[in-house]
């Protein structure tokens, strides 16, 4: 007879389910201010301590501190609060949208605002974004983008760039360098690290950004990605929005638990940060900083966002199911929208009544332009693009053999 105890299995747990209060303390969290900044051509094993702390600008009161406070004007600070401010009212109202029936499928990133409005502070023309569903910032943050483009791809109807081809928010826009969204996950990051290498080879100057969430890093093209990124020194800034939950899965279960996801780029040769997510300051200046390593021959850098999926995962998820309801309020680094407000009003560079204006101006700003998108028609109309586009833009030149088809199905 063995004189071991028998094995048993760990399954993770989240520390809050509905009906009770998280516990927080597994985030462990830094003192603003208080996390070194190394120089940029650090080397990966200089940042096992970054991967483990937590990257904070902002303090309690919105006061800059610290060696990561980045060079930014307050007008380039106002711009970004304006978008992270559209970027929630748009998200508000295609999510009544998709209620009202308008739209088959939402997803929002409500409470994730600041970590692809400020990184695409941090990123030049050019640049190329390997997106998820959650950075419509990316989007939404530039002057160049009509709102109303992104909602005939949410409605898919006949003003659709897209022409229906996608599912509701995987926008693709080549040129504002946002790659088109998958629906298969993970597979952007190792696609990510492909563009930079392809760009490297060609010697240009441009660099890649990818994107994963904290559950599709279980998927293997994360890891392949890393270890590609690693031995190839890509210029590509590798970002890993860790939002707690996958769906109804806690972080945890993808490897979060007794470790960091931006320890795993310093076990693969890859410099790490962990940074606070919901802080503008510290996402720019991290974004800056790893774009400078990319930009500079210096190689990848990972980035971990800690943040909060404010929000249901999408229209088809009731997150009261598995969390509790008032989680996102007690969530320790608060709220980025009203973290940026409160540093700007401190610079004198922002007011209450400023916000409630801008606040006015962007609703009827996004109410506009659905109003536009909605003239090409709804799910609830039937006005969609036609079938013959189906037939449309794979070839230069029409086979005879799909024109054959397109004249039986009568279009």
């Amino acid at each position: 007879m063995s004189q071991h105890e028998p094995l048993r299995l760990h399954v993770p747990e989240p520390s809050g389910r509905p009906g009770s209060p998280t516990d927080f303390s597994y985030l462990h969290v830094s003192e603003a201010g208080a996390v070194r900044r190394p120089p940029v051509d650090t080397s990966h094993f200089d940042t096992q301590d970054l991967a483990y702390a937590l990257i904070r600008v902002l303090d309690p009161d919105g006061r800059a501190v610290g060696p990561w406070v980045p060079e930014v004007s307050p007008a380039q600070l106002r711009k970004g609060l304006r978008a992270m401010m559209k970027t929630r009212i748009f998200d508000a109202r295609m999510l009544i949208a998709q209620r009202q029936k308008k739209i088959s499928f939402y997803m929002q990133c409500l409470g994730e605002e600041a970590v692809a409005v400020a990184h695409a502070q941090a990123l030049e023309p050019g640049d190329m974004c390997f997106p998820t569903y959650r950075q419509q910032g990316l989007l939404l943050s530039r002057d160049d983008i009509p709102m109303a483009e992104l909602m005939c791809q949410l409605l898919s109807n006949e003003g659709d760039p897209i022409k229906g081809r996608q599912l509701p928010v995987m926008y693709s826009y080549k040129r504002a360098g946002f790659f088109s969204i998958s629906g298969n996950l993970g597979t952007q990051f190792i696609q990510a690290v492909g563009w930079a290498m392809a760009s490297a080879i060609k010697g240009d100057t441009r660099i890649a950004s990818g994107w994963i969430g904290d559950g599709a890093t279980a998927e293997s093209d994360f890891h392949n990605a890393l270890t590609f990124a690693h031995v190839y020194r890509a210029p590509v800034i590798l970002n890993v929005v860790n939002n707690q939950w996958a769906i109804s899965t806690f972080q945890a279960v993808a490897g979060g638990e007794s470790t960091s996801f931006a320890a795993r780029g310093v076990g693969n040769g890859i410099a790490s940060l962990r940074v606070d997510g919901n802080d503008f300051l510290a996402v720019l200046a991290a974004s800056r900083w790893a774009a400078e390593r990319a930009r500079s021959n210096l190689g990848p850098t990972l980035i971990e966002w800690v943040t909060y999926r404010a929000g249901a995962h999408s229209t088809s998820d009731d997150p009261s199911k598995y969390r509790p309801a008032d989680d996102w309020e007690r969530f320790p680094l608060g709220d980025p929208v009203q973290r940026l407000k409160q540093h700007l009003i401190g610079l004198g560079a922002w007011s209450e009544q400023e916000h409630q204006q801008v606040q006015l101006e962007l609703e009827a700003e996004v109410a506009a332009a659905q109003k536009e998108a909605e003239s090409h028609g709804t799910l609830l109309d039937g006005h969609i693009p036609s079938a013959a586009t189906m037939f449309e833009d794979v070839y230069a030149e029409m086979p005879a053999h799909l024109r054959r088809q397109r004249q039986e199905l009568g279009v």
